[in-house]
This record gives structure tokens, C-alpha cells and sequence, in this order.
């Protein structure tokens, strides 16, 4: 791998545009036909992770017996990730979440509300519209339908089954060092 790569993957990382991109694709996807939300930034993160760990969907495609849906994810990018998270208290995560949630909603793409203690995010009719956009753009292609995966294969769950369900899929999670990035 050539430094200048390395280079332009770091850049990529810390790239607001490229994961609010992401959150937009997938947060779409969740909504599905509806304007339901994505209730919880945990269960937000959870679905990321799916999203941003290729080769962790498949194995939870198998899980939930969406087998079909594996040969979807071309090989060549099962063992990408398209950004590191850390291991947190309750899984996967990545500190940045409130920042592109914040950012989303100051762009008018995105409405937050509070139910009890639980932080709901929806698109709104901007952020749909952005969102499929960006969805037809071929560099975009493959994680808008990763993200379609996503929301099928877990997106009905809640936020805690979901947790429990990670852990059941990885449990090698459980070990990891928190604080620690996530190699899988």
C-alpha cells in the first residue's frame, strides 16, 4: 500500500461530509416507505457498524437467515472498512455521533426529538431528498444498498436486542480493550 494512499485513507476518516453521507443513506433506509426515526443513538451506531464493517453484515445476514442477501456484497468489499469505531461500554461507537447528528440538524437535514430519555433521529424532507440523491451516485451505490441490508436485517430490533445481538454475533467484542479501535 503506498503512503499516498494511506494519506488519502486518514483524510477520508476525519471527513464530516463522507459520514454524514453514510448516516443520511442509512437513516433513509431505516425510515424505509415511512418518516419513522432511528430510536436511539446507540441503535444509530449499532446499524453504522453494520454498515461500515462489510464482512460483520455478512456474518449477520447469516445470522438472521438472509443468506441471499450475502452474494449481494461483492468480495472485494467485505474486508474494507469505510471508517474505524472504538469499543465502548455498550459496543461499537465512534465519539462522533452527536457532532453529525448536531450537524445533520443544523443543515436542515435531519429533526431530532426526545421520547423519555431516548434521542429519536429522522430525516426530514430535505434530508430524503439529499439522501437519494447521493444514493444514485455510483460512488455511493454500494453503501446505499448495504445500508437497504442493514435496515432489513436488524433495523427492526430494538435498541437493546440489537446490542445483545451484536455481542452475540461477535462475541470476540466482549474482550476487546475499551477504547480500543474495533479489528475484525
Amino acid at each position: 500500500m503506498s503512503l499516498k494512499l494511506v494519506h488519502l485513507a486518514a483524510e477520508l476518516e476525519q471527513c464530516d461530509e463522507f459520514h454524514l453521507a453514510r448516516l443520511l443513506l442509512l437513516l433513509k433506509a431505516a425510515a424505509g416507505r415511512s418518516d419513522k426515526p432511528v430510536q436511539g443513538i446507540m441503535k444509530l451506531a449499532k446499524m453504522d457498524f453494520l454498515l461500515r464493517y462489510p464482512n460483520c453484515l455478512v456474518r449477520v445476514l447469516k445470522a438472521v437467515g438472509k443468506e441471499a442477501l450475502v452474494q449481494q456484497i461483492p468480495e472485494e468489499e467485505r474486508n474494507t472498512i469505510e471508517a474505524r469505531m472504538i469499543r465502548f461500554r455498550f459496543g461499537p461507537w465512534d465519539s462522533r455521533y452527536r457532532r453529525w447528528i448536531g450537524l445533520l440538524v443544523a443543515k436542515g437535514l435531519a429533526h431530532t426529538y426526545l421520547d423519555g430519555r431516548t434521542v429519536n433521529v429522522k430525516l426530514t424532507d430535505a434530508g430524503v431528498n439529499v439522501a437519494s440523491h447521493i444514493a444514485e451516485l455510483d460512488e455511493y451505490r454500494s453503501l446505499a444498498h448495504r445500508s437497504q441490508m442493514v435496515s432489513s436485517a436488524v433495523g427492526s430490533f430494538p435498541a437493546t436486542k440489537l446490542k445483545d445481538f451484536v455481542y452475540q454475533v461477535f462475541p470476540e467484542i466482549v474482550n476487546m480493550q475499551w477504547g480500543r479501535q474495533i479489528e475484525l
